[in-house]
């Protein structure tokens, strides 16, 4: 079987992780050949797991090289368009790690190579294949309990001590890493959030920078949002709860979807709420209803089942978890969140002023500064805390 032979740049904490999948050989279709990064330690860590591996210290040499095909780029998140934008001038498939950038204005111009280009462009939302909210999405777009009326997540469990900042000079800096929770735990939610529900109309957001840790970024955010047909929602995050909470509920006009705990549970109603509201007798008269477990298929193959569905589309069309150019929507709103927060709260009427929200971005560039306190941390495998 013809395998496609593929590069990883950055072998930090979720480039390690790919390539301890191939090394256990769960990518069948594809065999890694070469990998990339700045540090000599984590090159020479590579060779120990897989000797025959080439090894390049520029990823401008990996793409020229001519020895792969496809590449996964896992490094710092403002290299993703830049890196994203030459693998594919050069001829080479790309799968890319969350976020897809920084801000918008980069990730459009990608999104505007890629698709001009005839290479496969995925991005690594991994979350996408998780059981439960591949039912909720199918329960929501099938139209079947009507539109949705409101949308809560509260996604608190991400609890970091300030240690976890420290380990890298880049880390929670606005040059280094272009925010904090949003940019960092948060781009999988923001993409199931816009995936299940659709795009919000309108954004207002509280970020508060700093509030628990010493760190210039947000680490406790509240976001507001409006919906094209009037719906609300909200989305609270902080890497300062414990115990947190990871609770998402979307209320249609027949149903209402709790995802918890791992468990998908859905109170279905025998009419429309609004029904209810304009048609009943009785000023406390309620729907009548009961709570279902929706059936789930189990599977939730996260990083694993994304790249493999990468390596299939390349092979033979088949369909992507994640298309590349969608790395754009939720990061549409985490920008957006920014820009209300920068301007005391103000609405932001979606889509954002992208030159607006680059020059904002770049006037906290300037001011940013590395930590000098860095002690680094070798953690053993970070994709479990996606």
């Amino acid at each position: 079987m013809a395998k496609i032979k593929y590069g990883i740049v950055g072998v930090g904490n979720m480039g390690s992780g790919h390539l301890r999948d191939y090394k256990e050989g769960r990518i069948p279709e594809m065999e890694l050949v070469a990998v990339c990064d700045i540090k000599p330690d984590r090159l020479e860590w590579s060779r120990e797991q897989l000797p025959a591996l080439h090894c390049f210290e520029n990823s401008s040499d990996l793409f020229k090289s001519g020895l792969i095909d496809a590449v996964i780029i896992a490094t710092p998140h403002y290299d993703h368009p830049p890196m994203v934008i030459e693998a594919l001038n050069c001829g080479i498939h790309v799968l890319c790690e969350k976020p897809a950038g920084v801000y918008t204005k980069a990730v459009r111009e990608m999104n505007e190579v890629a698709e001009k280009s005839d290479k496969t462009f995925a991005i690594m939302y991994n979350q996408r294949t998780n059981c439960l909210y591949r039912k909720m999405r199918e329960i929501v777009k099938s139209g079947e309990y009507g539109d949705i009326r409101r949308v809560n997540w509260i996604i608190t469990d991400w609890f970091r001590t300030q240690s976890y900042y420290n380990s890298g000079g880049w880390r929670a800096t606005w040059a280094g890493e272009g925010g904090g929770v949003l940019l960092n735990q948060c781009p999988h939610q923001l993409d199931l959030w816009q995936w299940i529900c659709g795009m919000p109309a309108k954004v207002r957001s509280v970020c508060r920078q700093g509030k628990w840790h010493d760190i210039e970024v947000e680490d406790d955010v509240i976001i507001y949002v409006e919906y094209p047909n009037g719906a609300t929602g909200t989305f609270i995050t902080t890497t300062g709860d414990y115990p947190g909470t990871n609770r998402l509920e979307v209320t249609l006009d027949r149903a209402k979807l709790v995802c918890e705990d791992g468990k998908l549970r859905m109170f279905e109603l025998d009419r429309n709420i609004d029904d209810v509201i304009t048609g009943a007798q009785g000023g406390f008269d309620k729907p009548k209803g009961e709570w279902k477990e929706p059936e789930l298929d189990g599977l939730n193959e996260q990083h694993v089942g994304v790249t493999n569905a990468f390596a299939a589309h390349i092979l033979r069309g088949e369909p992507l978890v994640a298309e590349g150019v969608e790395g754009i929507n939720g990061l549409t709103i985490s920008n957006a969140a920014f820009l209300s927060s920068w301007y005391d709260g103000k609405e932001i009427v979606l889509p954002i002023d992208e030159d607006l929200y680059y020059e904002e971005l770049k006037k906290r560039i300037a001011t940013s500064r590395a930590k000098d306190n860095v002690v680094e941390q070798v953690q053993a495998d970070m994709k479990s805390t996606f």
